[in-house]
């Protein structure tokens, strides 16, 4: 992971704001291609600056989007990591704090204030396949988005929507190729570059 939560304030949601990066556990390319896409590009338009991912490597992934970033604007990166143990490892040691979506975790609304006032790098985690217990024990918040069964990806992005209190969604991408002009009817894209 590089060795080191990324740098603060890089998210754009807000100067100064909190780094957060996204893990997802146990991609398999053939069963969880457009899940973990998904997981990824909700990551990146939801304010975060980074999303790591395990199990198999996908570079087909990777590629795609990178070129969304290229094309959408950043900062945002994608980057394969062989072991979630080191990766919770390496990010607890350089005092980021681990956040696991999870159903089984405490109710959103009951932890987000606290979450939101630490001044810590945040890792949010979501799972693939069966979760590892070792995640729910290393993780420093489990978190639940409901307490129901439903997607990583709903859970992502409403835990970052709360997380940055909704300034996400005004966030400005640097470096855009595209932009999209909203319309009430239609579809109008400015190309930048």
């Amino acid at each position: 992971m590089g060795g080191k939560p990324p740098e603060k304030g890089r998210t754009g949601c807000e100067e100064g704001s909190t780094e957060v990066s996204v893990l997802r556990l146990g991609h398999r390319p053939q069963r969880d291609k457009r899940v973990t896409t998904h997981v990824m590009l909700a990551a990146r338009a939801l304010g975060a600056s980074s999303v790591y991912y395990t199990g198999e490597r996908d570079v087909n992934i990777e590629e795609k989007v990178r070129d969304v970033t290229e094309r959408w604007g950043g900062p945002f990166e994608v980057q394969y990591v062989e072991s979630w143990r080191r990766a919770l490892e390496e990010w607890k040691a350089k005092g980021g704090e681990v956040i696991h979506l999870t159903m089984y975790g405490l109710p959103i609304q009951d932890v987000i204030e606290e979450i939101r006032r630490s001044p810590k790098s945040k890792l949010v985690v979501v799972g693939g396949a069966k979760v590892p217990k070792e995640v729910f024990l290393a993780a420093d918040w489990n978190v639940s988005v409901t307490s129901q069964p439903h997607s990583e990806v709903s859970a992502l992005a409403i835990f970052l929507h709360e997380l940055f209190e909704g300034k996400e969604l005004s966030k400005t991408f640097k470096g855009a190729k595209m932009r999209v002009v909203p319309q009430a009817r239609g579809k109008k894209v400015l190309h930048l570059a």
